[in-house]
């Protein structure tokens, strides 16, 4: 029998009155007239937090990373420039345009888009860069910006593991043409499933509105009348009261994310690994606290998976590089990439876990690595 009954699970959402409240309120009030009161409400608040003038909520980060590349301009046979480790739903987008992400590596520090190669990886065909804050480490920003005003390119920046990570005094998701964020269960701020794109340029704003309501343009003031196809990426009116009551206990979730990754990092200390990083000027959200362990340990993923489970431990692998996928042209050469990924693993850290919860996980890891 594992030494621990109680599961601990990787992540999951912090639920207090408030969120019961202002859901029970959609429930009984929101319809007819008032059921977009909560969407345009969420958009609002949630725009304000981030600095950025507009918002649009969305079903997934996934489509708001779609509506972003096409209120862009992106088309088929286009080239977006995307990091090789990340989530798949960042560079899928990309396919439905029939476009073609260019997979470039990663820097060893932060595991996040390395500048130098995006700039290399530029065509006559690149159309956008696409870069994600992972885990909630930070994209070195100024250099991408340096690199997309250099050739005239749009940048989407992916925050959906970033929100209240602080790159040099300024928010994730609020520094290029584009931010898009997760609500995702499994994420900071949720409302179960959902996302949101934020712009301070109205015309990118403009044009994802009109996508995500099937083409309609309320200027052209015809019912039920399209110009051309788009899409339906709406939240729920339901989600977006959730919602609410999320961004406004935000900054105390991601203060208790920070204090989860103090915790882990204070029991972890003699464990020869790197977690996420804080660099000078920026400010981790730590979404999830991550370890990737030197190549000493002759590490075994798996084996460590089983090992954890056995402890009714929830853990993660690190992703993938995308290029390791089938449906990916291979890209070796992105060798940090490559080189971390299979030592790498995402921890506990839901909003309620205690610190005798982290204590045990953090038990745990050593007596792995001790040989169990």
């Amino acid at each position: 029998m594992p030494v621990n009954v109680k599961r601990i699970p990787i992540n999951k959402p912090s639920i207090t009155e408030l969120e019961i409240s202002y859901v029970d309120d959609a429930i009984r009030h929101g319809w007819g007239s008032k059921c977009y009161d909560y969407i345009n409400r969420f958009e609002k608040e949630f725009a304000e937090y981030q600095n950025s003038n507009f918002g649009l909520a969305t079903s997934s980060c996934t489509g708001a990373i779609h509506l972003a590349l096409m209120a862009l301009g992106v088309k088929a046979g286009d080239e977006v420039i995307a990091p090789d480790i990340t989530w798949i739903a960042s560079v899928e987008p990309i396919l439905y345009i029939g476009a073609k992400p260019i997979l470039v590596d990663v820097l060893p520090d932060t595991w996040c888009i390395d500048p130098k190669k995006v700039e290399e990886a530029i065509t006559e065909k690149t159309k956008a860069i696409l870069v994600v804050h992972l885990y909630g480490n930070l994209v070195e920003m100024d250099e991408i910006q340096k690199i997309a005003r250099k050739y005239s390119l749009p940048v989407v920046e992916d925050a959906a593991e970033g929100l209240g990570s602080l790159y040099k005094g300024k928010k994730a998701g609020s520094i290029a043409d584009v931010g898009v964020f997760s609500f995702h269960g499994t994420k900071t701020v949720s409302t179960g499933e959902g996302g949101i794109l934020v712009t301070n340029r109205e015309e990118i704003w403009q044009k994802a509105k009109i996508l995500n309501d099937h083409g309609r343009d309320p200027k052209i003031g015809k019912t039920f009348w399209m110009a051309d196809y788009g899409y339906k990426y709406k939240i729920s009116n339901l989600q977006a009261a959730m919602g609410c009551a999320q961004i406004e206990r935000a900054n105390e979730l991601i203060e208790k994310k920070r204090l989860i990754f103090d915790w882990y990092q204070k029991q972890l200390a003699d464990i020869p690994c790197k977690m996420n990083p804080e660099l000078p000027g920026t400010r981790n959200s730590y979404w999830l606290p991550t370890i990737i362990f030197d190549k000493a340990l002759n590490f075994r993923r798996e084996e460590f998976f089983a090992f954890m489970k056995e402890n009714n431990i929830d853990s993660r692998p690190f992703f993938y590089p995308l290029s390791t996928l089938p449906m990916f042209e291979k890209r070796p050469a992105n060798s940090v990439s490559y080189d971390i990924y299979e030592r790498g693993i995402n921890l506990p850290s839901y909003h309620d876990i205690s610190f005798e919860d982290v204590e045990f996980v953090s038990s745990k890891i050593k007596a792995y690595l001790n040989g169990n």
